[in-house]
């Protein structure tokens, strides 16, 4: 079952769920269902899902509506150095940074760090940022767990922590300017509910960045890839944390284009998670 926010033109958030062929969404605002937040809360939120999606709701062509980021009061966090190509990565960015971030992939506490809050994050179509001040910008395509806000993961979706790698190369307590800024973080296009992280263990990862049409760089990996066990990650997230509206956490990334890329004005990204869907993006200057 997958879980949207959209609008029909008028800007108003409505909740979404799509039908099993994905062609078209119900409207659970017209069930009374206001906000994403009241139903992830739900105790038992997939019979919950079933009932609306056996109730007789307007439906509304896919293709007809315009996707919002399905956040609305949660937080965004993620995770970093869980893939071993990232930590590779981090350790090329600058001498300075090699011996913090292997000693992170290697070490019982994960790198967790706030990411967005949920009216600065971008959602399927919109644009997302490049730093102004930046020479080498890069996206970072990642799994997402959904947790409510008993700490339950109720769902996953796909998440772009757009990153400056020179910045956070530099001095790695620039990590927040590399990471948090306008349009740095896209989340999309929906929720999908009902998988547990074995299935989702079975998923793969693939970006796709065209610039001018062409194919400027693609790559792949598998959530199977990642190091830490998706328990663990919730466990260090809610540690002396407490989440009132619930939770997203991107889960960190295993694809990283070569050194010698850097992000355009105009480049279109494109992620898609096979068990979720596609979350695509174009490129502005911030």
């Amino acid at each position: 079952m997958k879980l949207c926010r959209f609008h029909t033109g008028d800007k108003q958030p409505r909740v979404g769920l799509l039908t099993k062929a994905g062609k078209h969404v119900l409207d659970l605002t017209a069930a009374g269902v206001a906000s994403l937040e009241s139903l992830l809360e739900s105790k038992n939120l997939s019979s919950t899902l079933a009932k609306l999606g056996a109730a007789k709701l307007p439906q509304l062509a896919l293709a007809k509506i315009a996707l919002l980021p399905p956040i609305d009061r949660q937080e965004v966090w993620a995770v970093g150095v869980t893939y071993l190509r990232s930590k590779t990565a981090r350790m090329e960015e600058s001498d300075f940074s090699a011996t913090a971030y292997d000693r992170v992939y290697d070490a019982a506490r994960p790198e967790l760090f706030f990411k967005s809050q949920p009216e600065k994050v971008v959602g399927h179509g919109d644009t997302v940022g490049i730093r102004r001040d930046a020479k080498w910008n890069v996206p970072e395509p990642e799994l997402t767990l959904v947790f409510n806000s008993r700490g339950a993961l109720v769902g996953y979706t796909i998440g772009n922590d757009m990153s400056s790698r020179d910045i956070e190369g530099e001095n790695l307590l620039y990590l927040p300017q590399a990471k948090i800024y306008d349009r740095a973080c896209a989340v999309g296009p929906w929720i999908v509910v009902g998988s547990d992280e074995a299935a989702a263990r079975t998923w793969s990862i693939q970006i796709t960045i065209r610039r001018g049409g062409r194919v400027a760089f693609k790559g792949t990996t598998s959530v199977g890839q990642i190091k830490r066990r998706f328990e663990e990650l919730r466990g260090y997230l809610f540690r002396s944390q407490t989440f009132p509206r619930g939770v997203a956490l991107l889960t960190g990334t295993g694809v990283v284009p070569p050194d010698t890329f850097t992000l355009r004005r105009g480049d279109e990204i494109s992620i898609t998670i096979s068990g979720i869907g596609t979350l695509t993006n174009k490129v502005t200057v911030v």
